[in-house]
């Protein structure tokens, strides 16, 4: 490796090599997907779209009536109704769903589905609505312990004679030291917590906390006294907790109701091998009844009466919402009527259609229209030649590719003639030849080997209904 390469950090790197950890590699995630470059919805305080905002380029109109719809959720006057996004494919109706998303914080639950998706042949399709809507409300909750808080200085278990039998020893109790800003403090713990410690896999010089009354051991993460420019990105560094070691804590815990449905049908068994084994060969999925969920409600409603969680009404997005039969549609009207729904958004790329399920009923997206008078519809609109080669541009600076002269041009052609997907699906081929070549950035000859390589759709259905081969 040449002594000059070390002198070029801000530089991209090339193809043939991946990058050393760095600073700029820590905040980036080592998947991209589809829509890593959506932020937000890109909006001034006033509501109106930016230009080129947040990742998003061009829908100001569906931007800035998603913004609306933003507000009325936040302030908890959109229960009841749905939002319907619809447009032609690869008009950015997904990553609306996701802006939304975002808008409304990181913490609250994104549950995304495909229509299509219902049709499962373990559980009911009435079934797979009810848990997409049970995932996407959220619980947070609060409450005060005591804990033991501080950075790991000693972990040493002691043993005695087991007396059960004369062979071997067993751990009698173990000894944690822990350190804060303010003082250390010595813990003589039982042998059960030293099993969860195990567990949690806690080393000398992680930052824990255990609570006093129940024992149960939390890792919190490395203490950042031991981090150094050699570490992985995986590790998270926290700092040195503050005050003393043992305090009264104030713990958030989020979890959604259909995690608490899960866990309260799965069946608890028995300890012993049979159990297990049963336990094991059994359906992966299992049906949640109404009644255990009306317990749930119960218990959940208690909790937010005393103070002690609040519920996060998160999003439901259904995509392809067409591929839904009647009988999905007429659940999803007494899904909306609950007093703890989410909020949920549709999106469809259908015009005038018939309604699934049904033999005579046409109507417009393949929604009947008791649940369409519900829904806020938004129009998405397709993107020009100077719009596609933004977005364009943009993958490539997310993918961290380097681009060529004209092949912006020339991908902003391809998108216009056939669709914005196709263009953008040519980056990361185009950028596998420029790297046999042993070229560190795109030519307009990768993109052009890659339409002899790669049809699309367009051109593809034309060249079957010339040759004969298809039958339309």
């Amino acid at each position: 490796m040449k002594a000059s390469t070390s002198t070029t950090t801000s530089a991209p790197p090339t193809h043939s090599a991946f990058p050393p950890p760095s600073t700029a590699s820590l905040a980036r995630s080592s998947r991209i997907a589809p829509h890593s470059h959506i932020k937000a919805l890109g909006l001034t305080p006033e509501g109106l779209a930016t230009t080129d905002g947040a990742g998003f380029i061009g829908q100001n109109n569906a931007r800035e009536a998603c913004g609306v719809v933003v507000e009325l959720v936040k302030s908890r006057k959109f229960s009841g109704r749905a939002l319907l996004l619809v447009g032609a494919p690869g008009t950015g109706k997904t990553a609306l769903a996701l802006a939304i998303s975002h808008e409304l914080g990181a913490k609250v639950p994104f549950c995304p589905m495909v229509g299509s998706e219902v049709y499962s042949t373990e559980v009911k399709k009435t079934e797979v609505l009810a848990e997409a809507f049970r995932r996407a409300i959220g619980l947070r909750i609060k409450e005060t312990k005591e804990v033991y808080e501080g950075e790991v200085t000693e972990l040493t278990p002691s043993e005695s004679e087991n007396p059960l039998s004369g062979y071997g020893k067993t751990v009698s109790h173990v000894i944690v030291g822990l350190k804060t800003v303010k003082g250390t403090k010595q813990l003589r713990l039982d042998p059960t917590i030293y099993e969860a410690i195990l567990k949690e896999k806690i080393l000398v010089g992680d930052v824990i906390y255990i609570e006093a009354n129940t024992g149960a051991v939390k890792r919190v993460g490395r203490s950042d006294a031991y981090a150094s420019s050699y570490d992985l990105e995986s590790e998270t560094y926290v700092p040195l907790p503050k005050g003393d070691v043992h305090k009264r804590k104030e713990l958030v815990q989020d979890v959604t109701l259909g995690d608490l449905d899960a866990a309260n049908a799965r069946p608890q068994g028995g300890q012993d091998i049979m159990s297990v084994m049963g336990s094991l060969v059994k359906s992966g999925r299992t049906e949640v009844t109404e009644k255990l969920r009306r317990e749930v409600n119960k218990v959940v409603q208690s909790y937010v009466d005393q103070g002690v969680a609040e519920v996060v009404p998160g999003v439901v997005f259904i995509d392809e919402v067409h591929m839904l039969d009647i009988e999905c549609f007429t659940y999803l009207n007494a899904l909306l009527e609950s007093p703890m729904a989410p909020t949920v958004i549709l999106a469809t790329n259908r015009g005038n259609t018939l309604v699934r399920g049904t033999t005579d009923i046409v109507a417009p997206h393949g929604i009947p229209t008791d649940l369409l008078d519900r829904c806020l519809i938004v129009k998405t609109d397709g993107y020009a030649r100077e719009q596609v080669a933004k977005v364009v541009q943009l993958r490539a600076n997310t993918e961290g590719l380097k681009l060529g002269r004209g092949v912006i041009d020339k991908l902003a052609a391809e998108g216009e003639k056939s669709s914005l997907r196709y263009a953008i699906q040519l980056l990361t081929p185009a950028s596998i030849l420029a790297r046999l070549a042993g070229r560190d950035q795109i030519e307009t000859e990768d993109i052009g080997e890659m339409n002899e390589l790669f049809l699309d759709a367009k051109t593809s259905a034309s060249l079957f209904n010339e040759s004969g081969d298809y039958a339309p």
